[in-house]
């Protein structure tokens, strides 16, 4: 699984990897986290045709009328039908394996992906003596991660109808490949460029093609070092937190 992730490089720098416009309500020099944790604000690249509210019509492989925006979102996904905000602390990966077919997933798998950017994720090892040691994975070619992710948008349905909606991701999680050193049996799925813009295509309605998508990046994807234990706490936040011990 990811529970804690690192996203330290700004959002105009990101909007420029991505080929997206910044989002009016993002800080396009937003301050670095290096301890991301569930129900955190988190950055997320969605997609739009062309037409809808503030698109520009973006052309690149096929995809001539989607427009990227890179985003916030509340990292834990709450079902649009869910009765209460609870339900994100808990929904903050979704199983790649049911993505499709699970309640809480599958309307957004259909037609709210999204992708969330980071610098690097975090996992720990639990050795034989049953110390767990904490691990930093980054892309092997110092990129940006590209995690497969979905959205929702949610509003209390008890307040006044002028109360202000949430929108909320989850980051789609596989099996791990070998570039996870045994160190945890899950990992996020990585997107290459490549498969960008089918990812996030809202119309895309080949649900084989997309299930296709959700797998383990190819070995050599990934590299990782130990960490500093102060990782495990959400009250710790500096540049200290990525260093290899």
């Amino acid at each position: 699984m990811c529970g804690r992730f690192a996203l330290i490089t700004p959002p105009v720098r990101l909007a420029r990897y991505f080929q997206a416009t910044l989002d009016d309500r993002v800080d396009p020099e937003q301050h670095p986290s290096w301890n991301v944790a569930p129900t955190d604000q988190v950055l997320g690249v969605t997609a739009r045709r062309a037409g809808g509210h503030d698109d520009i019509t973006r052309r690149a492989g096929g995809h001539d009328d989607i427009t990227r925006v890179l985003a916030t979102f509340r990292w834990g996904l709450i079902p649009s039908w869910a009765k209460d905000a609870t339900a994100g602390s808990r929904l903050f990966n979704a199983r790649g394996e049911t993505v499709g077919t699970k309640p809480s997933f599958r309307a957004a798998f259909r037609g709210s992906r999204i992708i969330v950017p980071a610098d690097g994720f975090f996992e720990w090892h639990k050795a034989s003596n049953g110390r767990r040691q904490p691990h930093y994975f980054t892309r092997a070619d110092g990129a940006p991660l590209a995690m497969a992710g979905l959205s929702e948008w949610w509003r209390d349905r008890r307040a006044p109808a002028d109360a202000p909606t949430i929108h909320s991701c989850s980051i789609i999680t596989t099996t791990a490949s070998q570039d996870m050193d045994g160190i945890h049996d899950r990992m996020p799925v990585v997107l290459d460029p490549d498969t960008f813009d089918v990812w996030l295509d809202p119309d895309t309605e080949d649900l084989a093609e997309l299930t296709a998508l959700v797998r383990a990046a190819p070995a050599g994807t990934i590299v990782h070092h130990p960490v500093d234990q102060r990782v495990g706490s959400v009250r710790n936040n500096d540049p200290g937190l990525v260093t290899p011990i």
